[in-house]
């Protein structure tokens, strides 16, 4: 049952959502050839991922469950490496993982992300009365001069990112996620980012504030250091930084263009028939942040339900592009934006399970009071080219506009 010819992902993501529907179609799990030619397995179905994401015989730790990575078949020259050698909690296995996500939840709280929402509106306003201050036919990119600058500016100040690390962040990051990146590119990129973090962590040593950085700093420091290592302090550090910039980039452009792409349901929220809330569900449904999930491996021969076996080591990727469009779930319409499905909450963008992503809310704040005030700011908001002009970021994992180019029309 191993026999079926492999799919070779495109690395691009020039058409991903195409791609998922097909590899859906093949089955809960489908062979695939993954970036530098190697073999894997994507999962797709929203019951197949919530099984697997929940099962002990999957892993996200490749120290430990990737034979390939152990013995240096595979290793840092592969473009990808950096998803497998870091060593934070999304990549833990097990009580590994508990003791990583532990510090993290405990300044991860609900109290501090709820805190954020003033910063919020008040990045979110400023950011506008720069926009309103263009002339009404002015072609803006509103993803650089707004769903760019929103998140990074409120992660930046979450963290307390002195000035002189934002240019090379946006650098390390967009290479983070950049998937037709060359290997020699990737390890550059690496290496900038590990001393971009060595100097974050000095700065906040040595200027200790009321930020992320600053708690994790201390659950190490304070302590004999068995919490977390200098190496697991970085690591961490970088999971938080890189996703909670590119999910919420992608979520705030997706689903402004969501809704500019149907005027209906944007006068449905406007009038109040549907809540902003219910348009960053929807989004989050059908134009999940990222794509693809990696990296994972099987611990065990792991037998799905069609008798297809995926061998002990092999690598999975998931695919949460699949589990938001699954018309068991949502539909025969379910590649159509509808803010009133019943089904909009039922997605797996933001993970399932043990690895559930710790910034959800944030970027789920982030997206509703930036995407609500733009249209109340710019009631005339348009697209500035065709649709099918727009293109896609160069990635299969990160899901999102390259551009987004509208006209503003008059500022209220």
């Amino acid at each position: 049952m191993n026999r079926q010819c492999p799919y070779v992902l495109d690395l691009s993501g020039t058409d991903i959502h195409a791609e998922v529907a097909h590899l859906h179609q093949q089955g809960p799990a489908t062979r695939v050839i993954l970036p530098g030619g190697l073999a894997g397995w994507v999962l797709s179905g929203s019951d197949t991922i919530r099984a697997l994401l929940v099962d002990p015989r999957v892993s996200k730790d490749g120290y430990r469950h990737w034979p390939a990575w152990i013995s240096g078949e595979v290793g840092a020259e592969w473009p990808l490496a950096i998803w497998v050698s870091v060593q934070n909690m999304i990549t833990a296995y097990g009580p590994e993982h508990t003791r990583l996500r532990k510090p993290v939840a405990a300044a991860f709280t609900a109290r501090r992300v709820g805190r954020m929402r003033p910063l919020i509106e008040e990045v979110a306003d400023e950011l506008l009365d720069r926009l309103a201050e263009l002339p009404p036919d002015t072609v803006v990119d509103l993803r650089t001069a707004f769903g760019h600058e929103l998140p990074t500016r409120i992660v930046f100040e979450l963290f307390g990112i002195p000035e002189r690390s934002w240019a090379p962040l946006h650098t390390i990051i967009k290479g983070f996620f950049d998937t037709t990146i060359t290997a020699e590119d990737a390890q550059a990129n690496g290496e900038l980012m590990y001393a971009t973090m060595t100097d974050l962590l000095a700065h906040r040593r040595a200027h200790p504030g009321d930020d992320i950085t600053t708690v994790l700093i201390n659950a190490r420091d304070e302590g004999d250091g068995s919490r977390l290592s200098e190496k697991e302090l970085i690591d961490n550090l970088i999971l938080l930084l890189t996703a909670g910039y590119e999910t919420s980039v992608n979520l705030i452009c997706s689903a402004v263009h969501a809704l500019l792409g149907n005027p209906g349901q944007l006068e449905l929220v406007r009038s109040g028939g549907a809540e902003w809330d219910d348009v960053v569900e929807e989004t989050l449904r059908l134009e999940p942040p990222a794509t693809y999930g990696l990296m994972r491996f099987a611990v065990e021969d792991i037998e799905m339900a069609d008798g297809v076996v995926i061998p002990k080591g092999d690598p999975i990727v998931v695919s949460f592009g699949s589990a938001g469009r699954d018309p068991a779930v949502h539909g025969p319409d379910a590649g159509s934006f509808d803010i009133t499905r019943a089904t909009r909450g039922d997605h797996l963008s933001f993970g399932f399970g043990t690895h559930h992503c710790l910034g959800a809310s944030l970027a789920r704040l982030e997206c509703r009071v930036g995407v609500e005030r733009l249209f109340d700011r710019f009631p005339d908001l348009s697209l500035a080219v065709r649709p099918e002009e727009l293109r896609t970021v160069d990635s299969f994992i990160s899901n999102g506009l390259e551009s987004l180019p509208v006209f503003l029309g008059a500022a209220r």
